[in-house]
């Protein structure tokens, strides 16, 4: 056991799932002799050679092609986009093929392909760096969506998407690479690509969220606590596929849904899990459920970055309209 980064973290189940399988291979930008762009992939290429760890021109459309050609011949690629904002000229690969082949195919082929790419906002770079649009990868059949939150999990769900023979969207929140720390075992013990994890238990309301608004979120129910609201806490990690379950028996406790994400408010991952809740849950709620989110603006250069971005107050005065203002 060892207390790492989130980097650190995505580089361990790197190694340990090329040092097992060595049909897995890493592809993209800058990732072999300058370990990507972010310093994931650092050390794989000296360790792995350049036959596993490739260098690819600066072509997504490429990267994306090349990695279902790959996938589609018995390896099991990882492909990283340096940005999320960066996927765009993969999306006719990523939707109309990788997301396909197994259709397409009635199931003779598949597509065990990772394609991971850092997104979100708070490092003060262009809006193409800082982009959060999840939700165009959740709205398409056929990707998994995975966000981890912590190195722990991003170590165990990043095996897992490895390890599936379905593609897997990869997003990492890079505003937390370096900032959070935890205790990570090199087991080899992948987490379920269709689970939620609850972070805190409570008993006034039910607070999911994601990715790097987990920092904020606990936070603020930290000093919720104090104010005698008690919250609980469940990082969504599966975007695609939603453990809606979770939720709503935690819903049973509470009766009040607090949902805190980074991107743009309209038919954000929040909009579904509203939707799946009416849907399956309404008699539950207590109270009308509540979004804190980006705004719907594309994400503003760095000196008014701090206006797009959730903080701890925004998702402390939500919760007590919540629950206060619905008693």
């Amino acid at each position: 056991m060892a207390e790492m980064t989130m980097l650190e973290a995505v580089n361990l189940a790197l190694h340990h799932e090329m040092a097992r399988d060595p049909n897995v291979v890493i592809l993209g930008e800058d990732v072999g002799d300058n370990g990507g762009v972010f310093r994931a992939t650092v050390g794989l290429k000296k360790e792995f050679g350049l036959k596993r760890v490739i260098d690819t021109p600066l072509a997504e459309s490429l990267i994306g092609g090349v990695t279902i050609g790959m996938a589609s011949q018995g390896l099991r690629p990882v492909a990283e986009f340096q940005f999320q904002g960066f996927v765009f000229p993969a999306l006719e690969h990523l939707i109309c093929h990788a997301a396909r082949w197994r259709n397409r195919t009635r199931g003779r082929l598949t597509c065990p392909a990772v394609f991971r790419a850092p997104f979100g906002g708070g490092i003060h770079a262009p809006e193409h760096h800082s982009e959060s649009v999840e939700a165009i990868f959740a709205h398409t059949a056929g990707l998994k969506v995975v966000i981890p939150s912590s190195p722990k999990r991003a170590y165990g769900l990043l095996l897992a998407a490895i390890r599936s023979n379905d593609p897997v969207m990869f997003f990492e929140p890079k505003r937390i690479y370096r900032t959070v720390k935890s205790d990570v075992i090199d087991n080899g013990e992948a987490l379920p690509l269709d689970t939620c994890f609850t972070l805190r238990k409570g008993r006034d309301l039910t607070l999911v969220t994601w990715g790097a608004c987990v920092v904020e979120s606990l936070e603020a129910v930290n000093e919720l606590s104090k104010m005698g609201i008690e919250a609980e806490v469940i990082d969504l990690a599966s975007i695609k596929p939603i453990d809606i379950n979770t939720i709503i028996a935690s819903l049973e406790k509470t009766g009040r849904l607090l949902v805190v994400h980074e991107a743009s408010k309209t038919c954000g991952v929040g909009a579904e899990l509203l939707a799946q809740v009416s849907e399956k849950a309404l008699c539950l709620l207590k109270a009308p459920p509540i979004r804190v989110t980006g705004m719907d603006t594309v994400m503003p250069y760095y000196r008014n970055e701090a206006y797009f971005m959730i903080n701890k107050d925004d998702i402390i005065i939500a919760a007590k309209q919540l629950v206060e203002g619905w008693k």
